[in-house]
């Protein structure tokens, strides 16, 4: 606190800065824009004519009720009937604002305590005198040997602060090691031994102090804001992902429902169709045997059906429910399988979306292809040929290996790029470190700084880690995006339809190695 205290009293001693006096000319120069034209003055209740030009309502009203015409003063525009005058509001929110600033200005000045009413500006303060003097009355203190003498500073308020409570001398040093302002008697007196340096230095080390503090600050102050952001991001991207998955989950379980409610249907139009057929039936024999009833007695009519031999057994309905249950277990999973694998490739067309925000440009670098690839004119695409070129050897070049890297480089962040394989029946590609080796025969590993995927047979898919991993994409593919999360540490290879393999990237993460696009033919 003492030494906060004290930068704010020391500071107060500074020349004023180059910036106020550039705020002072633009501010008088910005002046002129708020001056009517006609009275010369500050805008009073500025107006605007049709014609746009401003002035203050009282001196059009009254130029007009003058010359008995209206026109304006500045173009000449003539008016036929007097025209509508509209407020201005802008100029009038700047000749108020000007207004304010003007007053805290005035206020915030030191007088003269010499000046009568009323007191000009203090050019400079006596701490001897203890008073503000203007230009006129600061003559004697710059010719009179006398008070040539006196201790001037820039003009401040309460002098009486900047004098020793004890001893009423001018604070002259400051005391490094008790942190606070003396006077030359304090020295001998209560200050024995201590370190001691001259106002002005000490001021303009608590400056730079305050300058440091400040630029420290403003520096946390910006990584907070950054980190605001990047949490609000966080909080919209898990937004979209709860109401995509919101979505997704209610087309799952309302598939499925359906699925429920269908089968439930059947079911009961089965028992339904069992019953009637039942009902049917039964009544076909009722109507016989009541047919057969209602004969006459008297004689044995000839042709009646033998009973003895008829039965009458109703619809079956036992097993139904388990029947309907298999049945319904049979085309859930149907309608589960169909869903997930739909759901699968939204998914992943959504994350190649997501990824492919972060796609960049990527060009082949000739000085890296192997002597036997060939290269076309917009380093896009390359070729393997049978002809060695006598091309010039050097560190960064392969001479056996068909490898050739692209020329962009990334050490941090996230990056995409797509290849395009469609056709190709043997190719690698991947990403590799800019550390590798690139004499002789290469593995194509983790370990050897290659992260890849390769092509063989048509139809071999595989991935290069200790060993090779074989990869069953849906169908071959007609291009492969690659995606390299460097902070992450994580590579991934993409379809449209479909990731087909993601790999850490333990070396990304730990060290700071460049990663290079690589081609391998």
């Amino acid at each position: 606190k003492r030494q906060s205290a004290f930068a704010q009293r020391l500071l107060g001693r500074s020349k004023p800065s180059a910036v106020t006096e550039m705020w002072s000319t633009s501010e008088s120069s910005s002046e002129e824009t708020l001056l009517c034209s006609i009275c010369l003055e500050v805008f009073s209740e500025p107006v605007s004519t049709p014609c746009g030009h401003n002035f203050c309502k009282r001196c059009i009203c009254e130029a007009w009720d003058t010359a008995g015409l209206c026109t304006c003063p500045l173009c000449n525009r003539n008016y036929s009937t007097r025209p509508e005058l509209s407020v201005n509001t802008l100029l009038r929110e700047l000749v108020s604002q000007r207004k304010l600033d003007t007053n805290k200005s005035q206020s915030m000045e030191v007088q003269c305590d010499v000046c009568s009413e009323p007191k000009l500006k203090a050019l400079k303060s006596c701490l001897v005198c203890l008073s503000s003097f203007c230009e006129t009355h600061l003559q004697p203190h710059l010719t009179v040997s006398g008070l040539k003498r006196h201790q001037l500073m820039e003009p401040v308020e309460n002098l009486e602060d900047r004098l020793c409570p004890k001893h009423q001398r001018p604070l002259e040093l400051f005391c490094d090691t008790d942190q606070s302002c003396v006077c030359t008697l304090c020295v001998p007196l209560e200050h024995q031994n201590h370190k001691f340096v001259s106002l002005d230095e000490a001021a303009e080390r608590s400056r730079s102090s305050l300058l440091h503090t400040q630029a420290h600050t403003q520096h946390m102050v910006e990584q907070r804001r950054l980190k605001l952001q990047e949490i609000q991001r966080c909080v919209e991207l898990s937004d979209t992902e709860v109401h995509r998955e919101r979505a997704e989950g209610l087309q799952v379980f309302t598939a499925l429902m359906q699925s429920v409610q269908r089968r439930q249907e059947l079911f009961l139009e089965e028992l339904q169709e069992k019953q009637r057929l039942s009902h049917k039936r039964a009544q076909e024999l009722v109507q016989q045997l009541e047919q057969e009833i209602s004969l006459p007695c008297t004689h044995a009519p000839a042709g009646l059906k033998e009973w003895s031999s008829v039965s009458f057994e109703g619809e079956k309905c036992e097993g139904s429910v388990a029947r309907a249950v298999r049945e319904l277990h049979k085309e859930l999973s149907e309608e589960f399988n169909k869903l997930r694998k739909q759901l699968a490739s939204e998914s992943n067309k959504e994350e190649l979306r997501r990824k492919q925000k972060f796609e960049v440009d990527v060009t082949l670098d000739p000085d890296t292809a192997q002597p036997w690839l060939v290269l076309s004119e917009d380093l896009k695409q390359v070729y393997n040929t049978d002809v060695k070129k006598q091309l010039p050897d050097s560190p960064r070049r392969f001479d056996i290996c068909p490898i050739v890297l692209g020329k962009q480089s990334f050490s941090s962040g996230r990056f995409y790029f797509e290849v395009q394989v469609k056709g190709k029946t043997d190719w690698d590609l991947g990403v590799a470190q800019e550390s590798i080796n690139r004499k002789g025969q290469i593995t194509l590993s983790p370990q050897d700084g290659f992260w890849c995927i390769i092509l063989r047979n048509k139809d071999e898919y595989s991935a290069c880690e200790n060993t090779l991993t074989r990869l069953s994409p849906c169908a071959a593919p007609q291009k492969v995006g690659v995606f390299v999360d460097y902070d992450e540490g994580l590579v991934s290879f993409m379809t449209q339809i479909l990731q087909i393999f993601s790999s850490p990237s333990p070396a990304a993460a730990s060290e700071r190695n460049s990663f290079h696009i690589s081609v391998l033919i």
